[in-house]
């Protein structure tokens, strides 16, 4: 299936939902905010929010420092 993660068309296979995703990219879960269409997704979503081709992802990471 053809996604667009952060701006990128990626062929990802094995993937049904959203955490599915999350752990195929092997991403800190507490770490990320994800956006699927334009709707940001709360973690407790990620299982039933389901993904079809040509779906836009947007992952965001938080990073610490000072």
């Amino acid at each position: 299936m053809i996604l667009r993660i952060n701006g990128e068309e990626e062929d990802i296979a094995g993937c049904d939902n959203l955490l599915e995703l999350i752990n195929t990219k092997r991403l800190k879960r507490e770490a990320i905010v994800v956006e699927h269409n334009r709707r940001i997704v709360l973690k407790e979503r990620w299982r039933e929010t389901v993904l079809s081709e040509k779906d836009n992802i947007e992952i965001v990471s938080f990073v610490g420092g000072g």
